[in-house]
Parts: structure tokens; sequence; C-alpha cells
């Protein structure tokens, strides 16, 4: 028979055996470190070593900007139940001021629609620059970065931002605060100074609204020094009835208050007055007429119907009743042929 050897077994070898392997590292006797763990699992000092930057840090890191990520979707789900109504007032909007004519009847559901969705994107946005910021500064914490000169030199760039940009910023907090306090919203008449009409759309930067010719002006936030809004609370119709000089100024008035009731008392302008016509009297005398004004008070945004239909009915009443016109004595009636 041929004689063999046995195979030899060869045993492992404990890691300091190994060739690549040196001995432990000091940082085993530290509590709570990942160096054991790494240690035991490769046997390599280095890596064990730096354990803490190659996984305690970076997991510490993704369980920062995790957290961050929750809970900024958290928050802008809250903002968007807050902003939704469903045909309501948005929960957003009950703490403030709100100013909406109810004459604007389905546009107001809009407004208050498109001031809450405004209102929950500036928060949006906040919400999401505080949580990343944070999330960022708590990182480069973990990285041992000396955060000082960092914050420092943010304000710094901000400040130039700010300088370089102030326009921007500038329309930008005049609309925040435009929305918070409801100066004006769509569907409201308004004069912003250059330009005048009903608002289409309002913006944090820009305003737009349309004129009585169907012109759009866009105008910026920034620039509106001041706002006449023509829709908020009650408006009042005022209307000036020029007749001869030579007319009896009572019968006038009595005709002109008679009238006026009278058009108050119809459809569809009886559910626009609030208050009962009021002939104020003799508003300015000329060479060639008298003025008599009367005013109604009415819902916000019904005064320029209401005013017409006044004019139309007053005028037909004054030449019914046979009261001399406006430059009357100047141009007297001919004689029939």
């Amino acid at each position: 028979m041929i004689a063999t050897t046995p195979p030899l077994i060869r045993l492992p070898l404990a890691p300091t055996q190994l060739p690549f392997m040196t001995e432990p590292p000091k940082c085993l006797t530290e509590d709570g470190s990942w160096c054991a763990e790494v240690w035991r699992l490769t046997g390599n000092e280095w890596l064990a070593a730096s354990a803490g930057w190659l996984v305690a840090k970076p997991l510490k890191i993704l369980l920062i900007f995790a957290i961050a990520f929750v809970i900024r979707v958290l928050v802008r789900r809250l903002i968007d139940r807050l902003t939704s109504g469903e045909g309501k007032t948005p929960a957003l909007l009950r703490p403030l001021k709100e100013r909406a004519p109810q004459a604007l009847g389905a546009l107001v559901s809009e407004r208050r629609q498109q001031r809450a969705k405004t209102i929950g994107s500036v928060l949006k946005s906040l919400v999401t620059f505080i949580v990343y910021g944070l999330a960022f500064i708590m990182a480069l914490g973990e990285l041992g970065v000396n955060l000082g000169p960092v914050i420092a030199s943010a304000g710094i760039v901000g400040v130039a931002l700010g300088f370089g940009a102030q326009n921007l910023v500038k329309d930008f907090l005049s609309g925040i605060f435009m929305m918070l306090e409801d100066q004006y919203g769509v569907g409201d008449v308004v004069d912003v100074g250059e330009a005048s009409g009903t608002i289409e759309a309002v913006g944090l930067r820009v305003t737009t609204l349309r004129d009585v010719n169907g012109t759009v002006w866009y105008v910026r936030n920034g620039e509106i020094l001041r706002v006449g809004n023509s829709s908020q609370g009650f408006a009042v119709a005022v209307v000036d009835l020029p007749v001869g000089y030579g007319a009896d100024v009572d019968a006038v008035i009595a005709l002109l208050g008679r009238v006026a009731t009278e058009v108050a008392g119809e459809e569809p302008f009886s559910s626009d007055v609030i208050e009962a016509p009021e002939v104020l009297g003799v508003e300015k005398v000329t060479p060639e007429s008298v003025t008599i004004r009367m005013t109604v008070k009415v819902r916000p945004g019904r005064q320029w119907a209401v005013q017409r239909a006044l004019r139309a009915r007053t005028m037909g009443a004054v030449e019914e009743a046979g009261i001399q016109p406006p430059m009357g004595r100047l141009f007297p009636p001919t004689a029939p042929a």
C-alpha cells in the first residue's frame, strides 16, 4: 500500500494573527462607540478607529434629515388642513380680520381660498427653510464644523442679497401684510393710484386688476402707497341733478325724494339699499344751474348700478314735472308753429 499523509487542518487565525491586522485599537474601551463592533466584524484597526466617521456620524446625519423630512411633511399637512375650508371660511383665516363684502356673492369663497392658499404657501416656505436649515446646522455640528464663522458668513451673504434684491423683498413683505390685513381681494373695486379697476388676482409680489376699458394692470405690491377700496363695509350712491336757475328748489327736493324712495323699493335695488334715500339739498349754485344732491347707502359694489337707475328715473320725472332744465333761461322754449 502507498502511505498517504492526512490533510492538514487549518485552524482560523485570531484577528491579531492575520497578516493585515494589527493590535486592537484603543477605542475598544469607549462606551457606546461603534469601534468594538467594527473591530469584531473586520479586525482592521483603521476601520475600527474610524468607525465614528464612517458609520456613526453618517447614520446620525441621515437620522437628522429623516426626522426633519417627517416634521416638514406633518407640518405641511397641518397647513393644508387649516387652509382648506370646503365652502366655509378656512380655519387659518378665522383669527384674522376679514373685510370681504357679502355683495360679491360667489367671489367671496374664491377670495377666501386664494387668500388662504397664499398665506399657506408662505407658511410652507418658512417651514421648509427653518426645518431644513436647522437640520443642516445640526449636521455640520456632527461633522465638527465650527458654526460661528458659518453663521457669520450666512449673515453677511443675507445682508448682501437683501441690498441687491431690496425691491423684491419690499414687494414680498408688502404682499404678506396686505394678505394678513385683508386690505383688498379678488372681486374688490380699488384705486391704487396709477390704476383702478376690479381685482382679478392677488399675489405676494404683484396684484392684477382690470379697469373699465378691459385693460389688465399688473401692480407691484411694494409700489402701492395707498389703496382706495370701494367694496368694503358699505357704499354710498351719490347723484347730483342740475336744474335751471329759476326752478323751485323745494319742489325739486320733494320730487327727488319721492322718486328715490320708489326706486329703492323696487327690485332689484331693494336688496341693495341699506338705508332710506336722503336728499341733501342744494350742493352747488352757478349762473347756469342749481345742483341738487341726494344719497343712498347701499351694499358695497352696488353704488354704480343704483346711481344709474336714479339718474334715469329722476331725469324723466323732472322733465314730466316741467321743471326748468339747466341753461333754460339762456335758451327759452320756442312757441309751437
